[in-house]
């Protein structure tokens, strides 16, 4: 014996020494299917089922409120990029006054004394502006702009109006009608805008399935923990009950020392593995404790989690047909990938536009008027008898258009990539989902290969047992076997697990996930 194994000899007998009965012979185990039972503890827990832990780190998931973030951004692109034909109105106001010196020749004017000539030219002006103005689906643009003005020269008499009031109305429009033409081409960047929305709305979709099935694993994988910890236990238990027997025997004479001292060291490893179960389970705890928290101080915390929820023991159907047909549809990788191939057509079609020369129809409208009063000038602007209007065709194309050429050339490229990318896209998946159904048959035969592994291991022990009762056996062949079954227990619950795990992985890759929870997402 080696001696860390002898020094937790001598520390089990005060730990556990005391409290071994003196049974005269270990008790025979046997059962049929896993039974998770859950003893809850006496101290403060937290219980938790599985579709209660989903909720919570829908709710609390740092990773998924990130991805949430993330398109909520690019939803207010859309906006952005929709802003960009809202009107915009115009209001100005100024006062200016000029008064400079006069240098007039005089020729003959007799009696007239200089003094008597304006030798200053003495100007006030007031102009009060409204306009509007706006780009429109079609391409094309308008302003419409409506001036006031109030002009008066002080001291002269050679204006017919002063103070004199203008008015002016002007209505201008840009219209292209081969390049940039029509709401189709016109409203690419709000649809670029959209898809990108929902891309990211799939990535957050795909964070949030990923999420999940990781709080399932955590889940599964601290119900592994626990229940191996009760494995652990148990094993603990039958040790105990042997070295309880040994003493026994040893006491009455029937039994060489060696033996009673053999079990104490089984006993001994078996309160190690004990220690190393429970590292485990806090482990486990705090895995599945960082996927529901946002907040450091529960990560902090020590308070038991206790899974309710029992693992799945019953084998599943899982057609090839209907799972393909479900990750078809809803997939995000597939559906991003769709996505993808309409903004490759979207920008293809923007950029078959540009080919186009740019030809653009302008115009002009424009009423005026005038008055020694507001009145008198609304009244001829109301008229239509003073006008101006105007209008004509404007072209430009650049001589050999190789910049729109190559850009098309490119977006045609990117589109074919797309659609190749899709069609890889379908490839993995038929290979996920192929994958996944056969790891879900595979684990649920290797937890009926392991309950029967599991079983023959506990007649095994029992038999060597009574052998040993006989004294046609030795305590290193018990605790042998006793190992044996602490090791057939613990893969038997492996393959349960596993079992589940695998059934969580063909949600994933199906995207059938979200349904099984009837979770809906804004």
């Amino acid at each position: 014996m080696t001696q860390p194994a002898l020094l937790a000899v001598i520390i089990l007998n005060q730990l556990v020494g005391p409290q071994i009965s003196e049974a005269s012979s270990p008790r025979p185990v046997e059962t049929e299917e896993w039974s998770f039972q859950e003893l809850l503890p006496s101290e403060s827990v937290i219980t938790l089922t599985l579709q209660e832990a989903v909720m919570e780190a829908l709710e609390h998931n740092l990773d998924i409120q990130v991805s949430r973030h993330t398109r909520d951004i690019l939803l207010t692109d859309i906006v952005f990029q929709q802003a960009q034909f809202d009107p915009t109105v115009e209001l100005g106001g100024r006062y200016d006054r000029t008064v400079v010196p006069l240098n007039r020749p005089i020729f003959g004017l007799e009696g007239v004394s200089l003094g008597s000539i304006p030798d200053t030219f003495d100007q006030n002006e007031t102009n009060f502006s409204l306009g509007l103005n706006q780009k429109l689906l079609t391409g094309g643009s308008y302003d419409l702009t409506y001036d006031t003005r109030r002009n008066s020269v002080a001291g002269s008499t050679s204006f017919l109006f002063n103070p004199a009031y203008s008015s002016n109305v002007l209505f201008n429009l840009t219209q292209p009608l081969l390049r940039n033409f029509g709401p189709s081409i016109n409203n690419i960047q709000i649809t670029l805008a959209q898809n990108a929305a929902d891309v990211e709305q799939l990535t957050l979709l795909n964070q949030i399935l990923s999420v999940i099935a990781q709080v399932e694993q955590a889940y599964w994988e601290l119900v592994f923990a626990r229940e191996n910890l009760k494995v652990a236990r148990a094993t603990l238990q039958a040790a105990e009950e042997l070295l309880a027997s040994n003493r026994a025997k040893v006491k009455a004479g029937v039994m060489a020392d060696v033996e009673a001292l053999q079990a104490q060291a089984g006993v001994a490893n078996q309160v190690e593995q004990i220690l190393l179960a429970q590292k485990t389970v806090l482990d486990q705890e705090d895995q599945l404790r960082l996927l529901l928290s946002k907040s450091e101080f529960k990560l902090t915390q020590s308070t038991p989690l206790v899974p309710l929820d029992p693992p799945i023991q019953h084998l599943q159907e899982t057609p090839l047909k209907e799972n393909l047909e479900l990750a078809f549809e809803h997939r995000p990788d597939i559906l991003q990938a769709k996505k993808n191939i309409d903004t490759s057509n979207v920008n293809t079609r923007f950029a078959k536009n540009q080919l186009l020369p740019d030809l653009s129809f302008q115009g002009s409208l424009g009423l005026s008027g005038l008055g020694k009063n507001p009145r008198d000038d609304w009244d001829r602007l109301g008229s239509t008898d003073f006008y101006n209007m105007g209008g004509g065709l404007v072209l430009s194309y650049p001589i050999g258009n190789r910049s729109a050429q190559s850009q098309y050339q490119r977006r045609i490229l990117e589109t074919q990539q797309s659609q190749v990318s899709l069609l890889r896209v379908r490839q993995q998946i038929i290979l996920d989902v192929k994958e996944a159904i056969r790891q879900v048959q595979t684990s649920f035969k290797r937890t009926r290969t392991n309950q029967t592994a599991r079983q023959l291991s506990e007649r095994q022990l029992n038999a060597e047992q009574e052998r040993l009762n006989l004294g046609l056996s030795t305590t290193r062949l018990v605790l042998e076997f006793q190992r044996d079954l602490r090791i057939a227990r613990g893969r038997e619950l492996r393959a349960i697990l596993d079992y589940n795990q695998s059934l969580s992985r063909l949600r994933l890759v199906t995207a059938s996930t979200l349904d099984h929870y009837n979770i809906e997402i804004q």
